[in-house]
């Protein structure tokens, strides 16, 4: 068995997402601009302590990964002080196909010499499966898996939008431990919580989350990954309903109260949580990702009062 490659990701706390880099969401050529603006956001997020980057294959097609790559190349030395982390298995749609899911083992395969290719790296440290494809066949899925890491191209691997028994199915396949699990998480989509406390409600019918895959994850030393973690700016800009507005008063004034910004309590939010949820910061602003940088750095700061309120606040009703 080989070592867990969570060892590799367990003390980042935060990870910076690497979405918003590459320019825009088509596949025209990315140039010296957004170079530039993915060096900023790097050097952000290196500033807060982070050293964890999260990319997709898809990502601007491609683009977010061929820019940070650029980046890499200005920076020697850079590499050998980050974890790379990139993912594979969506194929975005165009106007003669829509978009599918692809986790065919040679597809893997093929995806990941892409990456490397466009990230000027020999390795990627960890490769999450982005969402599940139902015609995949999971011996086919490990055994790409497999050779991946035997050629020393992919040293961990995870999931990503994929429940607990999807997760067993996988494992039971691979001899690799499966080291994250990233899932919408924020205060903004609570399924992920409320599905452990709406049993028996009539709300439980519309949560949709797979239970007992945040328990599941935490018995096998699986890292829970939060994207969407800072909502969209919901409760710290763009607040649209009265929930949201009375959510961000209150992140405001906890903020206040422990000195810092409503990005990191509400990072703060999450990371309380006893499951160890790592956020995924996906702004390319600078000064925006700076401003978590308490949760980055500093222990969640929340009472258990305080997590609740907040909450409870967002939901806008109150528990059952």
């Amino acid at each position: 068995m080989v070592t867990n490659a969570s060892t590799s990701l367990s003390g980042d706390r935060v990870l910076y997402g690497c979405m918003g880099l590459g320019g825009s969401w088509d596949p025209d050529p990315y140039g010296p601009a957004d170079i530039d603006a993915a060096e900023a956001a790097v050097a952000a997020a290196l500033d807060i302590g982070i050293t964890a980057f999260d990319h997709a294959d898809i990502y601007r097609h491609g683009k977010a990964e061929a820019v940070f790559g650029e980046v890499l190349a200005r920076a020697p030395g850079l590499r050998e002080r980050i974890t790379l982390q990139t993912k594979c298995g969506i194929r975005l749609g165009d106007k003669d196909r829509p978009g599918t899911y692809d986790l065919r083992g040679e597809s893997i395969t093929r995806r990941v010499e892409e990456s490397l290719t466009r990230l000027r790296t020999d390795v990627i440290d960890v490769l999450l499966l982005h969402r599940p494809d139902p015609l995949a066949d999971v011996d086919s899925i490990a055994s790409a898996l497999t050779s991946l890491h035997r050629q020393g191209l992919v040293r961990g691997f995870g999931v990503s939008n994929t429940g607990a028994a999807q997760i067993a199915h996988l494992q039971a396949r691979l001899d690799v431990p499966l080291a994250a699990n990233q899932l919408e998480m924020s205060l903004h989509s609570r399924a992920w919580v409320e599905a452990g406390v709406l049993l028996n409600t009539p709300e439980s019918a519309q949560n949709g989350f797979p239970f007992g895959t945040l328990e599941h994850c935490r018995d096998h030393g699986i890292r829970l990954q939060a994207w969407g973690a800072l909502a969209q700016g919901r409760f710290t800009g763009r607040e649209e309903t009265p929930a949201e507005r009375a959510t961000a008063q209150l992140l405001a004034e906890l903020a206040r109260q422990k000195n810092t910004t409503p990005e990191s309590v509400l990072l703060w939010w999450l990371m309380r949580h006893p499951a160890a949820i790592a956020p995924v910061i996906g702004s390319a602003r600078p000064e925006r990702i700076r401003a978590c940088s308490d949760a980055a750095l500093r222990e969640p700061e929340l009472t258990h009062e305080e997590w609740y309120e907040l909450w409870i606040t967002a939901r806008g009703v109150p528990l059952p």
